[in-house]
C-alpha cells in the first residue's frame, strides 16, 4: 500500500484533544479550584472511568435519556457489562462503600476527571467530557447544603463570575411526598396529553417529574400552570428548604426559586440546585448539584445523608474565555529564554540552566536547543514570549559573565556576572521567582 493510500486517523467526534495553547486555561481554572477545596476541608477522590454498568442503571434510573441513551457500554471478555462513567457521583458512593468511608464518619470529598456520554456534540458539551465533583456524605442538616453552594459561590467570586451566573434553588421533598405530588402530576399531565411531546408521552408513565425539566417552548404554558411540588412538600422537607435559604441570606447569596428544577438524576431528593447564565447565549447550566440522602441505601449501603454538585470544565473554560476572565499571566509561556550564540556554547548553557532551576525554582525558563543559526535562535526566543533572553557565547563564557537581553522593552542589554545573575533574575521576577 503506497503511503498517499493509508487512511489518517483523526480523533473520535466529541472528544477532542486538549492542545499545548489550551492547557493553560485548564491549569489555572483547576488550580483555582484545587486551593478552594483545601481551604474548605475537602479530600480528593480518584476513582475509575470504567465500572459496572449496574452500578447507573440502579444510581442515575433505568428510564433516564442518560441510562437509555447516552451510555458507552459494552461487554469485556468475561461477558460482563461495562460502562464508561457518565458522571462522577455513583462511583464516588461506590468507592467510599467499598471502602469504609461511611461507617460511623463523615465526609467531604471532590473529585475531577473525563465523563462519557454519547450525546450531540456542540459548543462547551462533549461526548467525552470533563468534571470537577463535590460529595458529602454523614450530614443531615441545611448547612451542609448552603456549605457546598457558598463553595461554589466563592470559586464564582474567586473567577470574577458571580455578577454573570444565577443561583436556582428547588425542593424535591421526601419520596413518599415525591410519589403524592406524581399522582396530582400525572392526572394533570393526562388532562392536557395533546400538549405533550413525544418524549414527554414516553415518561408519564415512567418519570413524570423529568417533564417539568422539558425545554419544549410548545409546552412552556402548559408547564408553568402545572402543580408545583413546593407546594406538596412534606413539613420536614419545607422546614429544610426555608432554614437553607434563610442561611444562603445571611451569607448575601441571591437566589431565584425554580418550581421546575428537578435534575435529570433519579437520586436526588429534598434540596436541588443549579447555577445558570445567559453570557454564553440560551440559558445554560454551569453547576448542579443537590441532596440524595437515599442513595447510599439503594446501593446497598446503610442510610446515609449525602449532598454535592459538579460542574462541567469544558463550559466553564467557555465561559472565562466568553468574558475574557483568564488574566495574561496564567496563559503559559516562559520567564527567560536561555540562549547558547553558538554550539561551542551548548554544555556552559545547560549547565547553567540547571544552576538557576535549583537557585530559583519559580523561574520558569527555557534553554534553547536543536541548534541553528544566531538569527534563527533569536527568532525562537522571541516566539517563547519570553520578556528576557540570557545570550551566552564566547565572550561571555570567559568573562563568567551572560548577556541579558530584552525582548519586549526598548532598553540596552546589559552584561551581568554569573555569580550575579541569580540576584538580577529575582529581582526582576521578584512576583514568581
Amino acid at each position: 500500500m503506497s503511503k498517499s493510500a493509508v487512511k489518517k486517523i483523526q480523533a473520535i467526534r466529541g472528544m477532542n484533544d486538549l492542545l499545548p495553547s489550551d492547557s493553560p486555561r485548564w491549569q489555572f481554572f483547576e488550580a483555582k479550584v484545587r486551593q478552594l477545596m483545601l481551604r474548605y476541608g475537602f479530600n480528593e477522590i480518584r476513582t475509575p472511568i470504567v465500572e459496572q454498568t449496574a452500578l447507573f442503571a440502579r444510581s442515575i434510573g433505568e428510564v433516564t435519556d442518560i441510562v437509555e441513551k447516552e451510555m458507552y457500554t459494552f461487554d469485556d471478555r468475561n461477558d460482563e457489562s461495562l460502562t464508561l462513567r457518565p458522571e462522577g457521583t455513583a462511583s464516588c458512593v461506590r468507592a467510599a462503600m467499598e471502602h469504609g468511608l461511611l461507617h460511623n464518619q463523615t465526609q467531604r470529598l471532590w473529585y475531577q476527571g473525563p465523563m462519557f456520554r454519547y450525546e450531540r456534540p456542540q459548543k462547551g458539551r462533549y461526548r467525552q467530557f470533563h468534571q470537577i465533583g463535590v460529595e458529602t456524605f454523614g450530614f443531615e442538616g441545611p448547612d451542609i447544603d448552603a456549605e457546598v453552594i457558598l463553595l461554589s459561590a466563592r470559586l464564582w467570586q474567586e473567577l470574577g463570575l458571580m455578577e454573570h451566573v444565577t443561583l436556582e434553588l428547588n425542593s424535591l421533598g421526601s419520596s413518599a411526598a415525591r410519589a403524592a405530588y406524581r399522582d396530582t402530576l400525572v392526572g394533570y399531565f393526562e388532562q392536557h396529553h395533546d400538549v405533550l411531546d413525544e418524549d414527554s408521552k414516553r415518561r408519564l408513565t415512567s418519570n413524570p417529574l423529568r417533564i417539568l425539566d422539558s425545554k419544549n417552548p410548545a409546552m412552556a404554558e402548559m408547564l408553568d400552570a402545572a402543580p408545583q411540588l413546593m407546594d406538596h412538600l412534606d413539613a420536614e422537607s419545607r422546614e429544610h428548604f426555608e432554614q437553607l435559604t434563610k442561611m444562603l441570606e445571611a451569607a448575601g447569596i441571591a437566589y431565584v426559586i425554580n418550581p421546575r428544577l428537578v435534575r435529570g438524576l433519579d437520586y436526588y431528593g429534598r434540596t436541588v440546585f443549579e447555577w445558570t447564565t445567559t453570557a454564553l447565549g440560551s440559558q445554560g447550566t454551569v453547576c448542579a448539584g443537590g441532596r440524595y440522602d437515599g442513595l447510599v441505601e439503594q446501593l446497598g449501603g446503610k442510610p446515609t445523608p449525602a449532598v454535592g454538585f459538579a460542574m462541567g470544565i469544558e463550559r466553564l473554560i467557555l465561559l472565562l474565555e466568553t468574558l475574557d476572565l483568564i488574566p495574561d499571566e496564567a496563559l503559559g509561556g516562559c520567564d527567560v529564554y536561555l540562549l547558547p550564540m553558538d554550539d561551542n556554547a551548548t554544555i556552559a548553557a545547560l549547565t547553567l540552566a540547571e544552576q538557576l532551576r535549583s537557585e530559583l525554582p519559580a523561574l520558569r525558563l527555557q534553554l534553547h536547543c536543536g541548534g541553528g543559526s544566531f538569527k534563527s535562535r533569536i527568532k525562537k526566543a522571541d516566539k517563547s514570549n519570553a520578556p528576557m533572553a540570557i545570550l551566552l557565547g564566547e565572550d561571555e563564557i570567559a568573562e563568567q559573565a551572560a548577556t541579558l537581553k530584552f525582548l519586549r522593552d526598548d532598553r540596552e542589554q546589559q552584561r551581568v556576572p554569573l555569580a550575579a545573575l541569580g540576584d538580577t533574575l529575582r529581582k526582576a521576577f521578584a512576583t514568581n521567582a
